[in-house]
């Protein structure tokens, strides 16, 4: 199945700031620096009743990545934790497209990513700090990456350090794990900070 909002290879991602928010909201923009979708954290009034007595890290999330008009593209779940996290992805049906894996490495995360049949397709890994990660194939060929810097009709527009370019190799087929990778790429901000 293709998705034609991963039909792309360039994403700005834009944290949406407010001060008394339970949940995370980002801004998608292709490279031309036009809105094309966002990323939105669904909070029940439970979850956000225990946001403030339990540490957010071991608590399950639920993230959708929405098109333009809101038609949801997938959805990234975590259920509770209690170390590293490991998440699911599904596409808009709620059908699963992969699982993500969190590996604990000091100040280097690493996010190894697998299809629906538990084979791993890529990982993500860098400098949480620096925020610069590489994104690889299982051959350790480089396919992409996040990173705040970024050049063009983009570098105008984004000023500030709390958004990020997600870019991938335009050569990556257009599949199922270029939707998996991005997904995974477009909330890796969500899951650190849920991390910390």
């Amino acid at each position: 199945m293709l998705f034609k909002f991963f039909e792309s290879d360039s994403y700005f991602i834009d944290e949406k700031v407010n001060m008394f928010k339970f949940a995370n909201e980002y801004k998608i923009y292709d490279q031309d620096a036009t809105q094309i979708g966002m990323i939105k954290q669904k909070v029940s009034g439970g979850h956000k009743a225990l946001r403030l007595l339990i540490n957010k890290a071991m608590m399950p999330f639920h993230m959708e990545i929405q098109d333009q008009v809101g038609e949801v593209q997938t959805v990234i779940k975590r259920g509770w934790t209690f170390f590293m996290s490991k998440i699911v992805v599904q596409d808009g049906s709620g059908n699963e497209i992969g699982r993500i894996n969190q590996k604990f490495k000091f100040l280097k995360p690493e996010f190894r990513i697998f299809d629906p049949n538990g084979i791993q397709v890529a990982t993500i890994n860098g400098d949480w700090k620096g925020w610069n990660f590489k994104i690889t194939n299982m051959n350790g060929e480089q396919i992409g990456t996040i990173s705040k810097k970024w050049a063009g009709v983009a570098k105008e527009f984004f000023t500030t350090a709390d958004k990020y370019n997600v870019s991938i190799d335009p050569a990556y087929p257009e599949d199922n794990n270029k939707a998996l990778i991005l997904s995974t790429a477009i909330t890796i901000d969500m899951v650190l900070k849920e991390a910390k």
